[in-house]
């Protein structure tokens, strides 16, 4: 938990609002000065550039980013950018593994791979991904430790399935009826 020393801030008010500790921001250079004034509120922010998921029809869909010189001297760019903003932390996506390396190298401030090799401090994984709760897609940098998916189809089947025959919830999953001498009106 984040605290700013001498007293309360616009974060405590926030965090004891919204219940969460820091604030994700995609973008390199182009965001840098809103990153450096929302952490100049009190609010820390976690960096992330690559493939930026909210942006991704914009850059032409799911696909590696940093390939070819220019555009790897741009994600670096943008990590140096995020890190003098003031950034905790940048995750780097789907960016190819020499770069996050160079990246982590680059910058003072830990780095997150998802789909950038193990040369970053630490990894992330989406729960879906790494589940196997899709059916059809999975990025190519996703592991799936295990195939739940299916799993949560024939549950929810199975589910739907006693709702419509009214055999769930039955007497095991209810509580005891009122008594006689307290009936409902």
């Amino acid at each position: 938990m984040y605290a700013k020393a001498g007293g309360a801030s616009r974060y405590d008010a926030i965090t004891a609002e919204g219940g969460f500790e820091s604030v994700e921001a995609e973008g390199g250079i182009e965001i840098a000065e809103s990153v450096r004034r929302v952490v100049a509120a009190g609010i820390p922010v976690m960096g992330h550039i690559g493939l930026m998921p909210q942006s991704v029809h914009a850059m032409g869909g799911f696909k590696v980013q940093g390939k070819g010189d220019q555009a790897a001297a741009r994600v670096l760019d943008d990590a140096r950018a995020l890190e003098e903003a003031g950034c905790y932390a940048i995750v780097l996506e789907a960016i190819p593994p020499d770069l996050a390396a160079l990246v982590t190298a680059e910058v003072s401030v830990p780095t997150i791979g998802i789909g950038a090799g193990s040369g970053c401090d630490g990894q992330v994984l989406v729960c879906y991904d790494m589940l196997g709760m899709f059916r059809d897609m999975s990025p190519k940098f996703a592991k799936r430790f295990a195939q739940v998916g299916e799993t949560i189809v024939e549950a929810t089947r199975a589910y739907v399935s006693e709702v419509k025959e009214r055999s769930f919830p039955g007497p095991e999953h209810s509580f005891k009826p009122n008594a006689p001498e307290h009936p409902i009106h």
